[in-house]
């Protein structure tokens, strides 16, 4: 992908040495010359904190208020009225032990998975299927609840969940190419706000290191982290 004229020619608009203001750097990936599909511009986050030690591995959902542009399909493990009621809510998959089975069997068509409280006995055998994938159910990112219709309402409406790699960064979209500047810039404070807001007490020096935008296939555009709200 580097080496594409298309990728080089986004080069081009701008410098990559730079550091630029959060609506800045949007603006600059939204010149990029787009692709056939809408892309979905992502966040990079590298923070100052350790994942090994506990109390600083960083795990939270945020709801943008611009939406995250994409049909996110979700999974719920319920059984009785709260899968009815997560069947209600536009779940597209949802079952008990048939559903545990068919996840064991491969099936991974969805982004987010739920689940109550009693089902979570059979959903943490699936650790080896859901656990690499980052869709293992928490209580901290509000996937295991016994609201899952909200869960379900809140995914699809535009809460993502987001957590620190194993270096301390965090990956998570903002949105798409076709959004305006000002519904990106939306989404871009509200999820460095919550990032400011989890900061460790046990976190030293710097907090939010670097800060970068970018599309599916465009490079990454750095921002500077005491402008990102402007």
């Amino acid at each position: 992908m580097s080496g594409s004229k298309r990728y080089q020619s986004s080069l081009e608009k701008f410098d990559p040495e730079s550091y630029l203001s959060g609506r800045e750097a949007l603006e600059v990936v939204k010149s990029f010359d787009r692709t056939k599909f809408d892309e979905t511009i992502d966040l990079a986050v590298r923070l100052g904190v350790d994942p090994r030690k506990t109390e600083e591995m960083i795990r939270s959902t945020v709801a943008l208020p611009s939406g995250t542009g994409k049909a996110v399909r979700v999974a719920v493990f319920a059984q009785g009225e709260a899968a009815n009621a997560a069947r209600e809510a536009g779940a597209d998959h949802v079952g008990a032990d048939d559903l545990a089975s068919e996840v064991e069997g491969g099936m991974l068509d969805f982004e987010v998975a739920i689940s109550t409280p009693e089902m979570m006995a059979t959903v943490g055998k699936l650790g080896k299927m859901l656990g690499p994938r980052g869709l293992m159910p928490n209580p901290k990112s509000g996937t295991v609840t016994e609201d899952v219709a909200k869960a379900v309402e809140d995914f699809k409406g535009g809460k993502v969940e987001f957590r620190t790699d194993r270096h301390g960064n965090v990956h998570l979209p903002i949105g798409k190419a076709s959004f305006s500047v000002d519904d990106l810039a939306t989404n871009l404070n509200v999820v460095i706000e919550e990032l400011e807001r989890l900061k460790p007490a046990s976190a030293k020096g710097r907090y939010i290191k670097t800060i970068s935008v970018s599309s599916t296939m465009s490079p990454g555009v750095r921002i500077d982290p005491t402008r990102v709200i402007e």
